[in-house]
């Protein structure tokens, strides 16, 4: 179980080789945190914060609306997104770290 600021996270790893986000979840690849402070100052893991930006690597087909049609997300696979910090599931597939989330989550694409 991993903690956040008092909050026990669960981290999934998985052996498989697709994950299919089911409907408006978003699977995200997590960029990789940074080494070095600014002053050049290197970073051991356990100081190091979890990284907020990743690249979405899977989407779901879409919440369903009432009337049962699908609302399609405003992200699709490729973008680079700025997430909340304590939001989503973490999951390890090999030595990759992803983040499975609700497209709520999501704050901003970046560039």
């Amino acid at each position: 179980m991993l903690t956040r600021q008092g909050i026990c996270m669960a981290a999934v790893s998985l052996s498989v080789s697709t994950v299919k986000p089911l409907g408006d979840r978003v699977f995200v690849k997590v960029s990789a945190s940074e080494e070095k402070t600014a002053g050049g100052l290197y970073l051991p893991d356990t100081a190091k914060e979890k990284p907020q930006v990743g690249e979405i690597v899977a989407i779901g087909p879409g919440k369903r609306n009432d009337d049962g049609s699908r609302q399609e997300l405003e992200v699709k696979v490729g973008d680079k997104v700025l997430y909340s910090k304590y939001a989503g599931t973490d999951v390890k597939l090999g030595t990759d770290e992803y983040v499975l989330l609700s497209e709520k989550d999501i704050l901003a694409v970046v560039s």
